[in-house]
């Protein structure tokens, strides 16, 4: 385990003061702009500023004292990352070092987009193709994306020489610092555009309406989101594109209840039909009916399983289910020749019924 007061060169009864000064001294030390040519400088700095920010804060040092490590997830959490700790004590990144200086600026990426699309049940389970129409950003059409006007380019910043970063003495709580920062000529691209385009004012790109068709796939299900590569806002000078995200939402049907890959569809059938048996129409999805036999003695909430009837399942060769729910109505009026014959009946196989009530069943 690293000893952060040894790194600092510091007691363990040490104050915040002492801490905060012996860091001061070794960051002016150990800082990269001060050892050029040593590859391990870098490293040490690093170090120095994970000993400083686990010893500065008072619930990170008690659980460095009672014996506990320190992870990179649990590091930097008070400041942001290093970077921040970098900003705050010499106002700026030091180029050329992995981590620290930054890349260089590139025209701005286009942006990604969001749109939604409503589909029918039947649309979700067998696939669809849908155009969408969405605002965005677009290729300027006057300098086709480039930025300057027809006959005009980009060169290279003469401030910086293409690098879009350039060195600067700046003043910080350590004294004077060279730090690397962006060019302020080109905003940190390397590149200029001397002749802006007067329709995009040198952007490369406009607001405008982006129209897509989306093949939308079989087996797809409300919260599934498709990824349209290269297909959303068009980026800046040139930029790749963003993409487009489709947010796919189903519609509920009068006739099925989809329950991940299966269907379920309720029928009403007699209580002579349960009893007796009986032959039903159930309808399918991709249309039409399938004839389904309801044996004789079916009971309440008896379900039957018509395999692969269901919903297509998402990029596989397989089908779910249609499960078929019965559900059995009990009549609310008799005439009195109906009710003589359930009478009958109630008497051969011994229930015994409530007596008869003239006006419960009869209007």
């Amino acid at each position: 385990m690293k000893d952060y007061y040894q790194i600092l060169g510091v007691a363990k009864d040490a104050s915040p003061e002492v801490i905060k000064k012996a860091f001061r001294r070794l960051a002016r030390e150990t800082h990269p702009d001060a050892n050029h040519g040593d590859a391990d400088a870098e490293e040490r700095f690093r170090e120095v500023a994970e000993a400083y920010e686990v010893l500065s804060d008072p619930e990170k040092r008690a659980r460095f004292d009672r014996g506990d490590t320190f992870g990179s997830q649990d590091l930097f959490s008070q400041s942001g990352g290093l970077e921040d700790i970098l900003q705050q004590f010499f106002g700026g990144g030091f180029g050329g070092f992995s981590g620290f200086g930054g890349a260089r600026r590139g025209p701005e990426h286009g942006r990604d987009i969001a749109v939604r699309v409503d589909l029918e049940l039947r649309e979700a389970a067998f696939g669809v193709e849908r155009d969408v129409t969405f605002p965005a950003q677009v290729a300027c059409s006057s300098c086709q994306g480039s930025g300057s006007e027809p006959g005009h380019g980009a060169i290279t910043c003469s401030r910086c020489n293409g690098q879009g970063r350039v060195r600067v003495a700046r003043q910080t709580m350590l004294g004077a610092m060279m730090t690397v920062a962006d060019c302020p000529d080109c905003a940190g691209r390397g590149q200029r555009i001397e002749n802006p385009c007067t329709e995009c004012r040198g952007a490369g790109r406009v607001r405008g309406e982006r129209e897509l068709t989306v093949d939308v796939p079989e087996g797809v299900d409300t919260g599934t989101r498709l990824r349209l590569n290269g297909k959303g806002g068009a980026g800046e000078r040139g930029a790749p594109p963003g993409d487009v995200y489709v947010e796919i939402r189903v519609k509920s049907d009068d006739r099925f209840q989809r329950m991940g890959d299966d269907l379920h569809h309720r029928v009403v059938i007699g209580f002579t039909e349960a009893t007796l048996g009986t032959e039903i129409e159930v309808p399918l999805l991709e249309g039409g009916t399938e004839r389904l036999e309801v044996p004789a003695g079916t009971q309440p909430e008896t379900v039957y399983r018509l395999a692969k009837r269901g919903v297509p399942r998402l990029q596989r060769r397989s089908r779910g289910d249609m499960l078929v729910h019965i559900e059995v109505r009990v009549p609310t009026q008799l005439d009195e020749d109906a009710e003589d014959v359930l009478r009958a009946y109630a008497e051969l196989s011994g229930e015994r019924p409530a007596a008869r009530k003239r006006g419960i069943f009869r209007r």
